[in-house]
């Protein structure tokens, strides 16, 4: 921020409410004040600049004061009624969902869960396989495109959305705005990705506002690394395709093997050679942020390096355009420093603002909370990591990696952890390759849920069983939903029940699988004890063993026992004795479990006996 000589008030987070410059206070002003000497009139707009920034500052507060909960959907996938599902099938074969899919009674259903945030991913222009030539958009190279959609992480044009999901592609943005504002009238914000590592090696813009110079247009492409240039390049050797075992798809017809790049870009994966492995982010090019890689990761962050501020005002524009929020695609593949720079800066422009990292490394949580001043960070490698393992029920799965994320792991900041189930990188719960049955991971989605205060995610789908079946394309049958293919989710599909976003094709497991998650974030998202509340874990009594956990969630208006058994063949039983310090806090009178709304007939005292069956959950309110 420029500074001005005079007056500058700022609240954390917030914008600047006033800079006055003394300059335009002349003596002549000041008699319009009846004499009010400087100082004086200095120290009152100062109280009363301080008393509107304490007000902003309590207003942002309390829209926070909920649990967030976040459902993530692709566009191109949640509203597509299509049912065909041919493999590698083009976008007329298989259909595409529009942003105008998300209708008002789309968003109710959304709502129904207690959500509060959407997750729009992959509404930014994506490299594909579709021709939109006749709009004025180069058709992308088979070679380095994945499946014929294409990912959703290999952006084209950052200015742009996807035009697969506009209805009149010339019109793509305002349809995109469109959603915006449906969304911000069902009292819900939204979120899109914001992938800061890598673009797609046919980017180029379309639709960059004036005065936006494309990434690259202006590098030195002799030098394979310097500051100045937006990307890395192996000087004097064409980019050559990866090499693989040749495998005849759909799509084989539009590869020949080869595509002109000259000299070769750096791969999004940090590989750094002309020709990328199959397995390596082949179909994008690594951004440069003034790290020079092949020379120790020495840092050239001053003069700040042009991608840094190309960055911020791409960030900046989707700020203005109503966007609530950015998921951070691989943030830990970006140097803190460039986070801790621009962060501050967009939530300039809108101070609730959040910003979530992808991020992998418990090692370095802290330092992406502190120093890159993230909102909210994965909790993968910790939290999901081990509830998946105790969901699949296997031989070393154990609940003390619970108690090793809340009291080691993201202890002091478990409140700044997104904790999910599903995501489009994971295996669906239903699937094969996980647990075969959504309802198995029902435990594992009560802790997620009520160990800390920090947001929630679901993925669509995942609240009616949706198993991720089938061979879609290149995205295969690997357990997930494709992310890289045209392509209809059936469960889901069944909840759509052809745009009516009822539930009335839902069998009577998937609606009462659907109402279990509508119950338990109905409980977390209204409970002082999750979004305030201490944590206390109750020592191991009775028959429990290791696949069988018991923690207290406690604040000055509520108590909460929660129960997880997932031990498949044992119920738990155990008396839960309430240790004195919480017995201090506020009771509820009749004990009740939450997740059914059933009261327990056991008087309130010191103890609290429990009979759970396996693979399954209580939240109690005593």
């Amino acid at each position: 921020m420029k500074k001005v000589e005079g007056i500058k008030v700022e609240g954390i987070g917030l914008r600047p409410i006033a800079t006055i410059n003394r300059s335009v206070f002349s003596a002549s002003c000041l008699s319009h004040f009846g004499g009010i000497r400087w100082r004086n009139l200095t120290l009152f707009i100062i109280f009363l600049l301080l008393s509107l920034s304490s007000f902003a500052q309590k207003k942002s507060t309390s829209m926070n004061d909920k649990q967030i909960v976040i459902y993530q959907l692709l566009p191109r996938l949640f509203g597509n009624k299509n049912t065909r599902n041919i493999p590698y099938g083009t976008i007329e074969q298989n259909g595409s969902g529009k942003f105008n899919d998300i209708t008002d009674q789309a968003l109710d259903g959304i709502k129904e869960l207690h959500v509060n945030y959407v997750w729009y991913t992959g509404a930014i222009a994506h490299a594909s396989l579709t021709d939109y030539s006749r709009y004025g958009i180069k058709v992308d190279d088979a070679d380095v495109v994945k499946g014929r959609a294409g990912s959703p992480y290999a952006i084209r044009d950052y200015y742009d959305v996807n035009p697969d999901l506009a209805v009149d592609v010339k019109n793509r943005m305002k349809e995109f705005e469109a959603l915006v504002k449906r969304t911000h009238a069902k009292d819900l914000k939204l979120i899109i990705d914001f992938v800061p590592n890598h673009v797609a090696r046919s980017y180029h813009s379309y639709a960059k506002p004036k005065n936006v110079v494309d990434f690259g247009s202006k590098d030195d492409i002799k030098k394979g690394f310097s500051p100045a240039n937006d990307f890395y390049y192996i000087p004097g050797q064409k980019f050559l395709v990866p090499q693989h075992e040749p495998k005849q798809t759909p799509i084989s017809g539009l590869q020949d093997g080869r595509f002109d790049e000259y000299p070769a870009k750096a791969t999004g994966n940090n590989a750094f050679v002309a020709q990328p492995k199959y397995d390596d982010w082949f179909e994008t090019i690594k951004l440069n942020y003034g790290i020079d890689y092949l020379n120790g990761e020495k840092n050239y962050f001053d003069p700040i390096p042009p991608v840094w501020v190309k960055m911020r005002d791409i960030l900046i524009f989707w700020t203005k355009k109503g966007i609530d929020g950015f998921r951070c695609d691989m943030a830990e593949m970006v140097p803190i420093a460039f986070w801790n720079w621009v962060i501050p800066q967009v939530k300039q422009v809108n101070p609730d603002l959040i910003f979530i990292g992808e991020a992998y490394n418990p090692k370095v949580y802290k330092k992406y909370l502190d120093e890159g001043k993230f909102d909210y960070l994965y909790d993968k490698v910790g939290l999901y990591d081990g509830l998946k393992k105790l969901i699949r029920n296997e031989p070393n799965a154990d609940v003390s990696v619970i108690r090793q994320v809340w009291q080691a792991e993201s202890a002091g900041f478990g409140n700044h952890m997104l904790r999910f189930l599903e995501n489009h990188d994971e295996e669906r719960i239903a699937s094969a390759g996980f647990a075969g049955n959504a309802e198995l991971a029902l435990p594992a989605m009560v802790v997620s849920a009520t160990l800390g205060s920090g947001p929630v995610m679901l993925y669509f789908g995942q609240e009616v069983g949706e198993p991720g079946k089938g061979v879609e394309g290149f995205g295969d049958d690997d357990n997930r939903t494709t992310i890289f293919d045209y392509w209809g989710v059936p469960n889901h599909q069944k909840w759509m029940n052809n745009g009516a976003f009822d539930g009335k094709k839902l069998n009577e497991n998937q609606k009462k699988l659907r109402a279990y998650y509508q119950q338990l974030l109905k409980v977390t998202t209204q409970s002082d004890a999750v979004i305030h509340g201490d944590i206390y874990e109750v020592p191991q009594v009775g028959n429990m063993n290791n696949r069988m956990y018991a923690f207290i969630r406690y604040s000055g208006k509520q108590r909460l026992l929660v129960v997880v058994n997932f031990d498949r063949s044992q119920s738990l039983e155990a008396n839960i004795e309430i240790p004195d310090h919480v017995l201090k806090v506020k009771s509820s009178s009749p004990v009740t479990d939450l997740l059914t709304d059933k009261k327990l007939n056991i008087p309130a005292g010191t103890n609290i006996p429990v009979k759970l069956a396996p693979v399954s959950a209580q939240v109690i309110e005593f």
